[in-house]
């Protein structure tokens, strides 16, 4: 595996070498809260390589695997020896103590969920920690140390080893997650070791990130032009702004109607960017093409591969009569990147593919820009506020790449498409009217490909279910299912049922991601 060193927008960074773990992005989130800038790298990354980012600590994340598997992923002894602090979290813990010289046991007792931790050790990494306190713990294996190498700062009534640290070296290890919201006092462990252990200064400020990769993007584009795919959403929103930021008039954005848009989407985006930010914005009707490509088509993934690959024939063909225009910008976030299993990381799985990550054909022809890969929602809404966006752009909730096919569940076709937006057209009518727009993170409809009885009048009916998504998040990497007020949701079905011809049934989503997604496809 190679490993591509990122380009810091700081001089103060704990990278986190990622084993693997869903929610290892979460723990460069929480660190990037406290003001310290972290980024993931792969965790085959040389000693000599990482000592070249010149880190305060390393965070070494959980994984799905066990160290004594074969093939089992490791990490170079060296980067102990370092001199910097070290945390290890699960995997991390486990795969660190193996190098020092412990050994890792399948533990009699598996540990899943919360668990009550007891603090031996009350200062350092566990200070100002309550003395019985609960923690997550995802783990079927134990550190066993037979050499007397770690002090127990912390153990539960089946792990004598929760957290240690080790006698004469600067590693501390952790079983359970402290980056997740269920480990209550998990940010204070992850404070403690940024700020008392490795003395970080958190000083990082999102106007670090604009400042530092706006001189990327300069560095990289050079003289050459930029075409970026527009879609109105926050991401290529703040993507155009802060390419428009870098380049000038030599960024192109491109407005592609797909056919797969929500409701007035495209007269809305026209007026906002042309009218409003004077962006060179060019607008094409492409939807005919893509409703063919995907005629006939039920498959998630095919549907993204299909529109994906259109999208990139668009681009071409809109950049031809441009000179000079050899690279093509995406608003791509970290999650798209984990997600699609294309993160440098390199261990994540695959849950879907992106149309702007998995998607794209091998013979692009541009050089891709994506100023925002390394970079949750929560901080694109950060990023979009400093470079000046109006609130109506930033707080806006994410839209798929794919638009509407992937949540036209099954065929897409002009008749369905028409019934979804009517639908989602109400749908965020009645959330904004009752004032909760901005609490939730995502709304939206999904029309289902299975048809119900039903009765209107004296008829009886054989029409078709759509399914409301309503999720809180903080990063779209888990979620959970809004609570709607009993009445909204009520007053949602009737207007639906009442006012979109073909529905006669409405449905709630009452799933969480995981172990569902967010999108139905």
């Amino acid at each position: 595996m190679t490993t591509d060193l990122p380009t810091l927008p700081h001089d103060e960074v704990v990278p986190i070498l990622d084993f693997g773990s869903q929610t290892a992005q979460l723990i460069a989130r929480r660190v990037r809260e406290e003001g310290v800038y972290s980024t993931l790298v792969a965790p085959d990354i040389s000693a000599h390589a990482l000592a070249a980012l010149k880190p305060r600590g390393v965070i070494l994340s959980g994984g799905p695997a066990s160290v004594y598997e074969p093939g089992a992923p490791d990490l170079d002894p060296a980067i102990l020896d370092l001199g910097v602090p070290v945390l290890g979290i699960c995997y991390g813990m486990q795969v660190a103590c193996r190098r020092l010289g412990c050994a890792i046991d399948r533990a009699d007792a598996r540990e899943f969920g919360r668990a009550s931790l007891r603090i031996h050790d009350p200062s350092g990494l566990l200070a100002a920690i309550p003395e019985r306190t609960t923690v997550w713990m995802s783990h079927g294996d134990q550190v066993r140390d037979d050499a007397g190498a770690l002090v127990a700062l912390a153990s539960t009534d089946t792990c004598p080893f929760a957290a240690v640290r080790h006698r004469d070296r600067p590693f501390f290890g952790v079983q359970f997650h402290p980056e997740v919201t269920h480990t209550p006092h998990g940010v204070e462990v992850l404070r403690n070791f940024l700020f008392d252990i490795c003395r970080c200064r958190g000083d990082w400020k999102m106007t670090d990130f604009l400042e530092s990769e706006t001189r990327r993007v300069r560095d990289r584009v050079g003289d050459g032009g930029v075409i970026c795919g527009l879609s109105g959403g926050v991401d290529s929103s703040v993507c155009a702004a802060l390419l428009a930021r870098a380049i000038g008039p030599r960024l192109t954005c491109v407005f592609v109607d797909n056919g797969l848009l929500r409701k007035n989407e495209r007269a809305l985006v026209e007026s906002a960017f042309r009218d409003h930010f004077n962006l060179n914005l060019r607008v094409v009707d492409a939807s005919g093409a893509f409703l063919e490509d995907l005629a006939g088509v039920t498959d998630p993934q095919e549907k993204r591969r299909r529109i994906g690959t259109r999208f990139v024939d668009v681009f071409k063909e809109q950049a031809a009569g441009l000179e000079g225009v050899r690279f093509l910008a995406q608003g791509t976030l970290y999650p798209d990147v984990i997600e699609s299993g294309h993160g440098h990381a390199g261990v994540s799985a695959n849950i879907k593919i992106h149309h702007n990550v998995g998607g794209l054909p091998a013979d692009l022809g541009f050089e891709l820009v994506e100023p925002l890969r390394d970079l949750f929602k929560d901080e694109v809404r950060k990023l979009g506020a400093v470079l000046g966006l109006p609130d109506q752009l930033i707080w806006r909730h994410p839209f798929p790449g794919p638009g509407l096919a992937v949540r036209c569940v099954g065929e897409v076709t002009p008749d369905r498409l028409e019934v979804l937006r009517e639908c989602d057209e109400i749908l965020l009518e009645e959330v904004i009217a009752a004032g909760l727009y901005r609490q939730l993170s995502q709304v939206f409809a999904v029309l289902l490909p299975v048809r119900s009885v039903g009765v209107m009048g004296d008829g009886r009916t054989y029409e078709s279910v759509v399914a409301l998504r309503a999720v809180e998040t903080q990063d779209f990497m888990t979620a959970d299912w809004a609570r709607l007020p009993h009445e909204l949701l009520a007053g949602l079905s009737n207007r639906i049922i009442n006012e979109v011809r073909g529905v006669n049934r409405v449905v709630y989503d009452v799933s969480s991601k995981p172990p569902a997604t967010i999108e139905w496809e």
